[in-house]
């Protein structure tokens, strides 16, 4: 990935602008399989990313500060393009990001933050569905297939009342109404992992490759998951993606998705049982835990628009200042009490064992002093 001159010249004033502190890496708790609140750190970090991961962030940041009182974890929901950009210009420590870096861009480097010939720490910390969201006067819930979803969101669908939706919820008063799709305008890592979906189930329909920048010119572009949830809310004929837990709070009316024979509303357990059906991808290092996910599983009760955001580090940093505060704060997202509290507060799925056990050990590997 090629960064703009912009985005270096801001890169080089965010790393001026921060100053990182923190104790030595032996205090706290920093080598446990579960620390649940690591402890005795100090110092302030600034980091961000995904707009999805904004609410569980905000609560580990609270539950983290609690049991560090001298720390202070900034993060900025810029979107997942925007963070990993500067993550890798240096400008965060660690970033947030809905999908991981490619082993293109890996291979390339600039790195500027990590110390020269390093690995990167890629983590899937938060486990969310991608509710399928609209608002359509009249009508609370829809079934949908994967052909039907992309041709709405292709434009190849373009009235409510089209007989592929018709056909797929009988009896349902379904009003002569154009679709208005929206999408995120943004680098959004959700799009990425949407149009993943779309590409993967709907090959035949949806042909544009899956990427973070919406790759067509339909529809109505919005900023930032809020941006799409408040589009969507506020017309009516409206649909769109975002990850659930926005979804359930607008209270929006949502899509249950075929698999297999069977339709399938999203939850977090759906969303984790998707996760565990799928495997690591090959040829990463040890500390990058690139999930590899099997949009087309017709297992039951998986639910297939998934979104698996990452926490990304550094294993060694450039300045070994903000190592241990960095450490100890994704030690506390990776732990039993931060999983539950970010269901609690964002309705994620928590890791199951054998994940979490991976992730700690990815963690490990970030060296401090």
């Amino acid at each position: 990935m090629k960064l703009s001159r912009i985005a270096r010249i801001g890169a080089i004033g965010a790393v001026a602008a921060l100053a990182l502190t923190a104790c030595a890496a032996n205090e706290g708790n920093p080598g446990g399989s579960d620390p649940s609140a690591p402890s005795g750190l100090s110092g302030e970090i600034a980091g961000g990313g995904s707009s999805a991961q904004e609410v569980a962030v905000q609560t580990w940041t609270a539950g983290f500060q609690t049991a560090n009182p001298e720390a202070t974890i900034t993060y900025d929901p810029s979107g997942s393009g925007a963070g990993r950009e500067s993550f890798q210009a240096g400008a965060f420590p660690f970033a947030g990001s809905d999908r991981a870096f490619t082993a293109e861009e890996i291979a390339a480097g600039g790195f500027e933050g990590c110390a020269p010939d390093t690995g990167i720490v890629e983590v899937p910390t938060y486990i969310s569905p991608i509710a399928v969201i609209f608002n359509l006067e009249g009508v609370d819930e829809l079934n949908l297939d994967a052909a039907t979803i992309a041709g709405l969101f292709s434009g190849t669908i373009t009235n409510w009342n089209d007989p592929a939706i018709a056909a797929l919820n009988e009896g349902a008063s379904l009003p002569d109404l154009a679709v208005t799709p929206v999408h995120r305008q943004d680098d959004s890592g959700t799009t990425e992992n949407f149009t993943d979906y779309l590409f993967q189930a709907a090959p035949t329909v949806w042909t544009s490759e899956p990427d973070g920048v919406w790759p067509l010119q339909t529809g109505e572009g919005a900023n930032g998951t809020s941006g799409v949830v408040s589009a969507v809310a506020s017309g009516n004929g409206t649909i769109g993606y975002a990850d659930a837990s926005r979804a359930a709070e607008e209270g929006l009316s949502t899509v249950a998705v075929k698999v297999g024979d069977e339709f399938v509303s999203y939850s977090p357990e759906a969303a984790a049982a998707i996760v565990d059906e799928s495997p690591f991808e090959e040829g990463r290092t040890e500390g990058d835990l690139a999930i590899e996910l099997d949009r087309t599983s017709e297992a039951a009760g998986v639910y297939p628009i998934v979104l698996v955001s990452y926490m990304i580090a550094c294993e060694e940093y450039a300045d070994p200042a903000s190592a241990a505060l960095v450490k100890g704060f994704l030690q506390y997202v990776a732990s039993a009490a931060g999983q539950e509290e970010a269901a609690a507060a964002a309705g994620s799925a928590p890791m199951s064992e054998a994940l979490t056990e991976k992730v700690n050990a990815a963690i490990d590997l970030i060296v401090t002093q």
